[in-house]
Parts: C-alpha cells; structure tokens; sequence
C-alpha cells in the first residue's frame, strides 16, 4: 500500500518540473487547457487512422473535448474511417445490472453516438459492424474479438483512484487482489466502488449519489495494455491529481490500476495544467505530519 510519506513526496513535486523530471516511471506530456488536448488527441488519432488506413482501438467516453476536433478533422481531411475498428472501453449499468436509457449522462453509448459518430459524413463513418458496443450480454463476443488480431492502440483516460476503463481499485474487504491478478483482469461486470460513485455524483449531479449508475461492464487491465500503444489523456481537474503522481512516481500496485502502465513498452501520459497541479505543491507550509 502507498504510504502517507511516499505520496506527500510525490504530491509534492510543482506541476512545473514533471516533464522531464528524471525520477518518472512513465513518459508525461503537459499541455495548456483542455482545447489544446482536444486537439491533439484528435491530430493524433487521425494521423494513426490515415498511417495504416486499418486500425483496431479500444477507444473512451470522454475526455468530451476531443470529439469536435476529431470529427472535423475527419471530415475536412477526408479520412476514411471504412478501416477503424472500435472497442468501446466500458458502459454503465443500473442496479440490476440493465443498460441505461441513451439519453442518461452515463449512458456511454448514447453519448458516444452522439458526439463522435452521428458528426461524421457516413460516406466516411465507422461501419456499424466496427462499432464494437460493450453489454452485458456481449461479453464473450467482445472478448473473442478483442484476441483475435492485435490491438493498435489503447485511447484513455483515468479515474480518481487511477481506474483505467473501469478497473477500480477493489475495495471489498473479503476479496483483494493481487498486482498479477490485476494484470490477468479481463472483461466483467461488476459493482462500482463508493468512492468512484461519490467523485462522479460530485461531478455531475451535485452531489446527488442517488442518480449515479452503481454498477458497470468494462475491458480489463489486459485488454486495455495489450496495444501496441497506450496513451491516456485527461484535462478534469483536481480529482486526478493524486492518482497521476503515484503513476508517475509510485510503482505498480493493484491501489492504482494505471501504476501497470509503468511496464507497458510504449506508453504515454497527457494531463492539464489543471490536472497536472496539485495542491500540496502549492502549499509547503503545510504539516501534515509526514
């Protein structure tokens, strides 16, 4: 378990020095705001497609800012995307384990078709059957997809206990895992930590915990580290600081999911200013007894 000490030392660190700063576990990238990361994620992204004209991607809900970019750039440039294939990360689910309705604001399908899909002209879409849509019916079907030609690239983001796609740190007292565990996890279904219910509550509904789908299907960790390439992005604030300095500084432990992306062989980290910051660099005449 990362202790007070390890994380006070790494929380530390100003947002200013971890480009670069010679004690990282995993290569970071530092952008401005959440429009410059938009459009690099979608720059990028495009380029990969229009490099191998085929690619297979596990690809995420958010972060929101980089669907526009990506959808005009695709349609001014004429890149096809006939040779995409998409694996869509996870989906959330009602307490009875039940898809949720398009139009709620987890329902991750209805805003993906929204925002990265329905924008694009269809004579350049993303066929249909190259939409791979993640169930709770699905799931072998997925899984026998997902192993049977290699993943190019894994687009992310992360959670605020480090979750990559939705592999929570588990807090259930009677079932830990191990880090090898961790590493082997595959596509499930499972109940959302309290804490990932409390952050997304706080995020989205004031606070209104109620309203918050309490259950989830998603890739495992070895699903999502088994592209050739791992890049994970975020530009939401605070509630990531802390997870992005442990998978910066920290090692690999089951308490941080994206900690494993320190032995992934071509990984990169892109954060904010906003996300990058934390708030024990800004204050060192803080004691908190470390």
């Amino acid at each position: 378990m990362v202790t007070a000490k390890e994380l006070y030392e790494w929380c530390k660190i100003p947002y200013t020095e971890l480009e670069g700063h010679p004690n990282l576990k995993v290569p970071f990238r530092l952008v401005k705001d959440s429009q410059e990361m938009g459009w690099l994620m979608a720059r990028e992204l495009v380029d990969e497609i229009k490099a191998k004209g085929e690619l297979r991607a596990i690809i995420p809900c958010g972060p929101a800012c980089w669907y526009k970019p990506f959808t005009e750039l695709v349609n001014r440039e004429r890149v096809s995307l006939k040779g995409l294939v998409v694996f869509h990360m996870d989906e959330c689910l009602d307490w009875q384990g039940r898809e949720l309705p398009r139009k709620h604001p987890y329902c991750f399908r209805g805003f993906m078709e929204e925002r990265f899909y329905d924008p694009v002209d269809p004579a350049l879409a993303v066929p249909e059957e190259n939409r791979v849509w993640l169930t709770p019916n699905n799931i072998e079907e997925v899984r026998r997809r997902i192993w049977e030609a290699p993943i190019d690239i894994t687009y992310g983001g992360w959670g605020q206990d480090g979750h990559v796609a939705y592999n929570q740190a588990r807090r259930e007292p009677f079932s830990q895992i191990t880090l090898d565990e961790l590493r082997e996890s595959t596509i499930r279904i499972q109940y959302n930590n309290i804490d990932t219910v409390l952050a997304l509550a706080h995020r989205t509904f004031g606070a209104a915990y109620q309203f918050v789908p309490p259950m989830s299907v998603t890739l495992g960790m070895k699903e999502c580290l088994s592209a050739k390439k791992v890049r994970l992005w975020s530009d939401t604030g605070a509630w990531k600081a802390t997870a992005l300095r442990v998978a910066l500084f920290g090692y690999p432990t089951p308490e941080y999911p994206m900690t494993l992306l320190q032995e992934h062989p071509d990984a990169l980290i892109t954060a904010t200013i906003d996300t990058a910051r934390h708030p024990i660099s800004e204050h060192p005449e803080w004691d908190l007894g470390v």
